[in-house]
Formats: structure tokens, C-alpha cells, sequence
């Protein structure tokens, strides 16, 4: 097996991992667990190791293409933005693909994935107020993730982290008090 064939292998389970029927509750789409996998798994992460400051573009060029790879009926920005972001976020702490595509580049840039848990998380660190109201991931808009994504930037750096790790700190607090 080559070195480029153990990487795609890789890949597609980080796909598989990342994408479950629980990722995409409320998707409302009949195979949207199997075109997301399938548009993760043929992703060229080779383009993902950009400087970060060209990443937020390609963020969202990537969020436009997987829209029109799922299900008519599952086509929802906020939906595709957290499959990204969560596939995105599993790349990054797989090692070997972390280390093959240059992801520590562009650590810092990567977005949290936010759904109703990150989002009610996120709001208890903010002042009352400061944020808009939740209004789903099917019905995210492209300014209100902007609000809670410069919200999480700025409780990340609080705890000198990426804000991609926030959900993973709030994840383990919530199940085992750490």
C-alpha cells in the first residue's frame, strides 16, 4: 500500500466517523449521511493547508460545493457548514493526515461546529444579549454563524486555544466534570 493510498484510507473513515445519523438530525434528507461522506472522502485536503488568512475562503467555497452535493431537501447552509466543520475538525485531530496536509497551518482559522449544544455552551460564556437568538442549524444564516463564530474566537483565546477544541472541552465537561 502506498503512502497517498493509507492517506485516502484515512480520510474516508474520518468521513465515516464524522458524519452520522446524530451529525445530521434535523438534516430532513434521505441520504445525507451518504453524500456528505462521499464529498468528504473525495476531498482534496491538500488545498486545506493554506496560510489562514485564505482560508475562510475556501471555508466557504467548500460549504457552497457540499451543498450541492446533498439531498434537495437537506440543502441548508448552517447544515453543510457544521458537516465541514466537524469533518474538518476529525482531519485535524487525525495525526497523520494533520501532518500530510499542513492542517496546523490553519488550525487557528477553523471554525467550531455549531449546532443547539455549542451554541447554548457558546451563550453562557457571553454577556446576555450579545448574541442573537439560536435559530437552528437548518436555518443558520451566514451572519448569525459570523456572531457566534467571533463569540467562540474570543472565549478560545481566553483559554489560549483554537476555537475548533471548544466543543471537545465542553463535550468532555459535560459527561465526566472535567
Amino acid at each position: 500500500m502506498t503512502h497517498s493510498e493509507l492517506l485516502q484510507a484515512i480520510q474516508s473513515r474520518a468521513a465515516r466517523v464524522a458524519v452520522a445519523a446524530s451529525t445530521v438530525r434535523g438534516g430532513k434528507g434521505k441520504g445525507t449521511v451518504k453524500a456528505a461522506r462521499e464529498y468528504f472522502a473525495g476531498l482534496d485536503l491538500a488545498k486545506l493547508g493554506v496560510e489562514p488568512g485564505g482560508f475562510s475562503r475556501l471555508l466557504d467555497s467548500e460549504t457552497r460545493q457540499l451543498l450541492t452535493a446533498l439531498p434537495k431537501q437537506a440543502r441548508h447552509w448552517g447544515l453543510a457548514r457544521k458537516l465541514l466543520n466537524i469533518f474538518l475538525r476529525d482531519v485535524l485531530y487525525t495525526g497523520e493526515l494533520k501532518k500530510a496536509y499542513r492542517l496546523d497551518r490553519v488550525q487557528a482559522a477553523l471554525e467550531l461546529p455549531l449546532d443547539s449544544i455549542t451554541a447554548k455552551a457558546l451563550r453562557k460564556t457571553q454577556p446576555r444579549g450579545s448574541l442573537p437568538p439560536w435559530p437552528g442549524v437548518r436555518q443558520l444564516t451566514v451572519s448569525v454563524s459570523e456572531a457566534f463564530q467571533q463569540a467562540a474566537l474570543a472565549e478560545a483565546r481566553g483559554l489560549n486555544i483554537a476555537r475548533v477544541h471548544l466543543d471537545a472541552i465542553w463535550w468532555a465537561r459535560d459527561r465526566h466534570g472535567k
